[in-house]
């Protein structure tokens, strides 16, 4: 590891139990905060998460001022669940509807911004299980604390049926290699693919969004990029619980992941691409006379800087 990186690891990595609720909400002074739940069918656990928040971060005390779940065309009672506990839904389709749609949890990660009105954006997954609000606490405080800190990643032990650190596959096999090869500056991130993490609206609007899985890989990159290393943090969330999802649905994961790597190096010009990646993802599956291939497209888009779109500033919520 690079000496700069042992540095900012002793200087940058903190636990959500280092900051109090009294200091947070001295600090927060006039700062906006909205929190943001990408959800698509997740009526089983949405619900939890946006109650304890307004309980907790609303009504008890008035550390959060916006509290949206963006919901990704569910099929389930995912927006009536989150509108019956408290938050304002927003379907994704319904934000800058001039432009046309596209999938994945990256594109409603960036259209929150637009259908949001935070100086600063709290990003939850709307799949946990067990939650704390010291999840969206312990994001804020680096934030709140230093100025010159843009973006929050959260980091967390993820058990795997009995075993405490077997979750993250995809990040130890996929994403940490890359960072480790590409981008050793961000090897200290536990976890880079959090699906927990906050930054300030005025960086996370100067940097493009990839729709799919991606997104979380690129942000670090293109924030590290555009503020440096001193401007990103960690912090400690403790123990995350989730739904797991299969090795062929990971398999899937991992292609995007390394098709945004691909498009980060080129755009650094770390490197001369002498082909282009195929956008095709073929896996087996044993039949009754024996393995059949399925092929899919996995394919990633990318969305540009918010802050390039025509009418940002006017759009709802802001």
């Amino acid at each position: 590891m690079l000496p700069e990186v042992e540095a900012w690891l002793r200087g940058h990595t903190s636990s959500s139990d280092d900051w109090s609720m009294p200091w947070l909400l001295e600090a927060k002074g006039d700062t906006t905060v909205s929190v943001v739940l990408p959800a698509r069918d997740e009526a089983e656990t949405v619900g939890e998460i946006v109650t304890a928040i307004r309980r907790d971060l609303m009504e008890a005390v008035p550390l959060v001022d916006e509290l949206v779940v963006i919901d990704s065309r569910s099929v389930d009672d995912t927006a009536a669940r989150a509108a019956r506990a408290g938050a304002r839904v927003v379907a994704q389709d319904d934000i800058l509807p001039d432009l046309k749609p596209m999938d994945g949890k990256g594109e409603a990660l960036w259209k929150s911004l637009a259908a949001t009105s935070g100086d600063l954006l709290v990003f939850i997954d709307a799949d946990l299980r067990e939650f704390r609000t010291s999840f969206v606490t312990g994001l804020l405080g680096p934030l709140f604390a230093d100025p010159g800190v843009a973006y929050v990643k959260g980091c967390y032990d993820r058990p795997l049926q009995n075993v405490q650190s077997g979750g993250g596959r995809v990040t130890e096999l996929v994403a940490r290699p890359l960072l480790n090869l590409h981008w050793p500056l961000l090897a200290g991130f536990v976890q880079p693919l959090a699906g927990e993490y906050a930054g300030r609206r005025s960086v996370l609007e100067r940097v493009p969004f990839v729709t799919g899985y991606g997104v979380e890989l690129g942000l670090l990159i293109d924030l590290l990029d555009l503020a440096g290393l001193d401007a990103l943090a960690q912090v400690d969330l403790g123990r995350r619980v989730h739904s797991h999802q299969s090795t062929e649905a990971l398999g899937g994961m991992a292609s995007q992941i390394l098709q945004t790597s691909w498009s980060r190096l080129e755009r650094q010009n770390m490197m001369v691409s002498l082909h282009t990646p195929s956008l095709r993802l073929a896996q087996f599956r044993r039949g009754t006379t024996g393995h059949h291939a399925t092929v899919r497209d996995v394919a990633v888009a990318e969305r540009p800087p918010m802050i390039t779109i025509p009418g940002y500033s006017a759009a709802p919520g802001r």
